[in-house]
């Protein structure tokens, strides 16, 4: 058999998004209370239906605060651009909602990127970092460095730290050669 759903189900969702959305944008639960005439209990279980991530009353004042919400969303705003943070890692630094991250940023300047243009700026810091280390093991290895020694040093497996070495140009010495890298002989 087919049950219907109690009257008023899809009002309640309606009700439950709306009250989320405007939670989130820094309205009180009282306040909800006292514009929906829904008790303050039926106001809680709505937004806990909805899915909404509860605030503490000092991250609502901070969060109604004129110079304190400009001064976090510059802050998230930084973060975002200078360092790659993504709207999670937002969420988790000014203690909000990623939605409520995301309008900080929007408040502050800042255009959200795609998880594709996310993905590239940390891809292009991982390799920059991964070829500052290729060329330090570089150094050390022409230096007389054995890739055993490199690899227990940088806590790496022999062969990355054998991908390293390609990567940076390495010329490598010929196996059990210890010292520095000799000049090629010329044939006759």
């Amino acid at each position: 058999m087919n049950q219907q759903p109690p009257a008023g189900a899809e009002s309640q969702e309606a009700t439950a998004q709306a009250l989320r959305e405007q939670y989130e944008s820094g309205t009180t639960v009282a306040e909800l209370v006292a514009t929906s005439g829904l008790s303050y209990g039926t106001v809680i279980n709505r937004l806990h239906a909805a899915g909404t991530v509860m605030r503490t009353s000092w991250q609502t004042r901070r969060m109604r605060d004129g110079s304190a919400r400009r001064s976090l969303a510059a802050h998230l705003r930084r973060l975002y651009e200078h360092e790659g943070a993504t709207l999670t890692e937002l969420a988790a630094a000014g203690s909000v909602t990623r939605r409520a991250a995301r309008r900080l940023l929007i408040e502050a300047g800042g255009t959200p990127r795609t998880t594709q243009q996310t993905l590239r700026i940390r891809s292009a810091a991982t390799t920059a970092r991964r070829m500052k280390l290729a060329e330090s093991l570089r150094a050390r290895y022409e230096a007389g460095a054995t890739v055993p020694d490199l690899a227990a040093e940088c806590s790496y497996s022999v062969g990355t730290v054998y991908r390293l070495l390609h990567q940076a140009g390495t010329r490598m010495r010929p196996k059990h050669h210890h010292g520095p890298a000799r000049t090629p002989r010329k044939r006759p």
